[in-house]
């Protein structure tokens, strides 16, 4: 029987039981913990160094009231990191393919930005909608183009940490594939589409973290508008 090529991207479930809470939760139990001892060993101390630069990069342009969200949206970013990482092996499911999942991460943080800059500075927040110096006559239309723009963001964030993954992820299998067929024909040809996917695999990794930062990165930008 033909597999769909998306079959992969289904929520896996056992016994009518859906698995995307084990996979959810499953990153946070490898995540290593701080001993008790005074030296921490080399893991531990490349995860500190990791977090405290990307915090320290992050929270740089923000103000002092934006440095709350430091927490956050450092542990939004490990916890991303960690799942599209993880979705790479083999027999693993990504629950960042998930549009729904994606969209529950991205529009109660993008909302939470909007009700931050309403409600310390509401004058400045608006103004966001009407660049200064525009003509009478244009001042509906850019007011309607810059409210449906900031509606847009949530959905953008969802969409692009979904879409790359899952072009990602599909590119993979359909090379994949290839290869197999192409292997006992043409072992040559096979050989050659083997480092093709190699190379991509290579790439895969650095999209799955880029595409984390990037996530994060613009809700920080969001976050600096309105605070």
């Amino acid at each position: 029987m033909m597999v769909s090529f998306f079959d992969q991207f289904a929520s896996p479930s056992f016994l009518g039981i859906p698995l995307i809470a084990i996979a959810i939760a499953l990153p946070w139990i490898l995540f290593p913990t701080p001993p008790s001892r005074w030296i921490n060993n080399r893991l531990i101390t490349v995860q500190t160094w990791f977090i405290n630069r990307f915090t320290n990069q992050l929270m740089m342009p923000l103000n002092v009231g934006g440095h709350k969200w430091a927490l956050l949206l450092a542990s939004l970013m490990v916890f991303l990191i960690t799942i599209n990482m993880l979705g790479l092996l083999p027999y693993t499911f990504t629950p960042t393919t998930q549009l729904s999942l994606n969209m529950g991460f991205a529009v109660p943080l993008w909302l939470a930005t909007v009700i931050i800059g309403m409600r310390n500075q509401p004058t400045v927040a608006l103004g966001h909608l009407l660049p200064e110096g525009t003509p009478i006559p244009l001042i509906p239309v850019l007011i309607i183009i810059e409210t449906i723009s900031l509606f847009i963001r949530p959905l953008a964030l969802g969409v692009r940490l979904t879409a790359n993954l899952t072009a990602g992820h599909l590119l993979i299998q359909l090379i994949a594939t290839a290869v197999f067929v192409l292997l006992p024909m043409m072992p040559t040809v096979a050989i050659l589409t083997a480092i093709v996917l190699f190379l991509l695999t290579l790439l895969e990794v650095a999209v799955a973290m880029i595409q984390a930062y990037v996530f994060v990165l613009l809700l920080s930008l969001y976050l600096q508008e309105n605070v």
